[in-house]
């Protein structure tokens, strides 16, 4: 397909770049330092969980982050990082588009009552969809040269 400016592969790049770019972004702003040595984003999603109207979200909370929040303060950050990473390179971009995917259809779960956030997690999530569908990694990226996938 041949558009005005890029063909619609070269568009799909500049989506998935765009959605890496998003994700650098969220990782940017994260106060380490908070999330690190303070706790305060475990610590904040553990309020939300506890008051969530789903219980299964308050024991799946319970069960697999509160045990080890030091590490999934790390996990959390980083994924973010990493997710932006190999979606703006297209290194892994499938590997890339499900765990964003995952990742934000978590983040919708979590915070269900916050419309504020479901806007983004919501177009996050349709962007990793659409561009893991139409295989957004044939042009212009790392995959695509490398022959990966």
């Amino acid at each position: 397909m041949q558009t005005v400016w890029l063909t619609g592969a070269e568009w799909l790049a500049v989506l998935r770049i765009g959605l890496g770019l998003w994700w650098l972004e969220s990782w940017r702003h994260k106060d380490k330092k908070g999330w690190f040595e303070r706790g305060t984003g475990i610590a904040w999603a553990a309020d939300v969980a506890g008051r969530h109207r789903w219980p299964v979200v308050k024991s799946g909370f319970d069960t697999v982050v509160a045990p080890r929040p030091k590490l999934m303060a790390y996990v959390v950050v980083y994924a973010e990082l990493a997710l932006g990473l190999g979606l703006i390179s297209g290194f892994l971009t499938p590997v890339a588009l499900v765990g964003g995917l995952l990742l934000n259809l978590l983040y919708l779960v979590l915070m269900i009552h916050d419309w504020a956030e479901q806007g983004q997690n919501a177009m996050m999530a349709l962007i990793s969809l659409v561009a893991l569908l139409a295989m957004s990694w044939q042009t212009w990226s790392l995959d695509s040269a490398i022959g990966l996938f």
